[in-house]
């Protein structure tokens, strides 16, 4: 269906809009464009199409994003992507997953996380929210125009009114929040998107990025938390195929200043978009970057959590000389504390550390600080240094003595236990 609709727009506009890289590929083609004047009375042909993606796989859809920005030229054809996804988590370039999003929900939910190649925070996606990428010259790139058509739709076919933020969101009634913005700037092309929540699932949308994130400390990109509405809220009935052709069709009858300049007929201008390898060559290559792990999790910048875990009694009395401080501090109803701090770079455990009273073992006998688990260094920070850390744990007695109980394996699982609970937390 994508394919016919395109092959009959070139037959029958006979225009290549894509540059010199691609003079040897299938080109995507405008249905419709039209002449607009500027400030100073020069014409110019400003081609104007809106492309909406077939595909409901946010990795997919990062990709067919890629592939436009890499490969078209927007010197005059500017494009609207229209795009949605089954649910997935959306962290921005520069953030951590971990600390903005619950993984292990989402992991035991099968909802994906992806990683952008844009700036900003963090996104949870479902059927009930539209994605929309303006593409244009960097010259041209304005997103504060962008939004206020997005404005202008909502309120001229709906009766919703928008404000826009200093941040540039969309704002319902001046305070919830309905769209987020990033983008990305190069030369010589530039993209601004932004999510229009219309009907999400708002339970899972809090669920997938609930997170209790004390003790991390991290320079990644932190997302501002903020009151969300669905549109659907104000406006009864309203679907994103509703918001979709409202929008498509104000992004047709605005010029590239940002100016209304009259009426399109409401299909005019809108072409169906399926992302496959045999008219985007190239594109599962992008895909599988975005999905891969390296680019989702490892470009994560680096991060340590620390955590404080009270020693259960039982374990705070000992055979040995050195432990007469922490048999006293149980004794006197103080709780003796062991912490864990693990370094993750690029995803990765760097370094793994607990801090013990003195006592607790008999490795340290003074306390402090000491490494632990080595076979932990360089595992991705995930399921599979959990299984390391199992392993390395997987101790019995070492003291060989049958029938005579030791603190030293219910010590080291506890430590086990601790270095888990750490992992898990984040």
């Amino acid at each position: 269906m994508a394919q016919a609709l395109i092959k009959t727009a070139l037959c029958r506009s006979g225009r290549y809009v894509c540059n010199n890289k691609l003079q040897n590929i299938k080109p995507i083609v405008a249905l419709s464009f039209q002449n607009y004047s500027s400030a100073k009375g020069k014409e110019t042909n400003v081609v104007k199409s809106v492309f909406i993606s077939q595909a409901n796989d946010i990795f997919t859809n990062l990709a067919l994003e890629d592939w436009i920005y890499r490969h078209f030229d927007f010197t005059n054809h500017h494009v609207l992507l229209l795009w949605r996804n089954s649910p997935c988590v959306v962290i921005g370039r520069h953030q951590n997953p971990w600390t903005e999003a619950n993984v292990s929900r989402l992991s035991e939910a099968g909802i994906p996380i992806a990683r952008r190649n844009s700036g900003g925070g963090t996104v949870y996606h479902d059927g009930g929210n539209l994605n929309l990428t303006f593409f244009t010259p960097r010259n041209r790139y304005n997103r504060f125009s962008n939004l206020e058509l997005i404005g202008r739709a909502l309120a001229t076919e709906f009766g919703i009114r928008t404000t826009i933020s200093p941040r540039d969101d969309l704002l319902l009634e001046g305070d919830y929040k309905i769209s987020g913005t990033a983008a990305k700037l190069g030369h010589p092309s530039a993209y601004h998107h932004c999510t229009l929540l219309v009907n999400v699932n708002m339970p899972n949308l809090h669920d997938s990025l609930h997170k209790e994130d004390d003790g991390i400390h991290t320079n990644a990109t932190r997302s501002l938390p903020a009151i969300v509405r669905n549109l659907n809220e104000v406006y009864s009935g309203l679907t994103v195929d509703h918001v979709l052709g409202a929008v498509g069709r104000e992004f047709l009858r605005t010029d590239a200043e940002g100016k209304s300049v009259g009426n399109v007929t409401s299909r005019r201008g809108f072409q169906l978009i399926n992302p496959t390898e045999n008219w985007f060559p190239g594109l599962e290559k992008l895909r599988q970057e975005m999905i891969s792990w390296n680019w989702r999790f490892g470009k994560t910048p680096r991060f340590d959590v620390t955590r404080s875990f009270p020693i259960p009694r039982e374990l705070a009395t000992s055979e040995m000389p050195d432990a007469e401080k922490l048999n006293k501090a149980s004794v006197d109803g103080l709780t003796a504390q062991l912490t864990v701090k693990m370094e993750v770079v690029n995803g990765r455990v760097s370094d793994v550390t607990i801090t013990i009273p003195p006592g607790f073992l008999g490795a340290a006998p003074d306390g402090g600080e000491i490494a632990v688990v080595t076979g932990l260094r360089g595992k991705r920070f995930s399921e599979e240094a959990l299984r390391i850390l199992d392993e390395s744990f997987a101790i019995s007695d070492p003291s060989g003595r049958s029938g005579k109980p030791s603190h030293v394996g219910d010590k080291n699982r506890f430590v086990a236990s601790c270095v888990r609970k750490v992992m898990q937390s984040v």
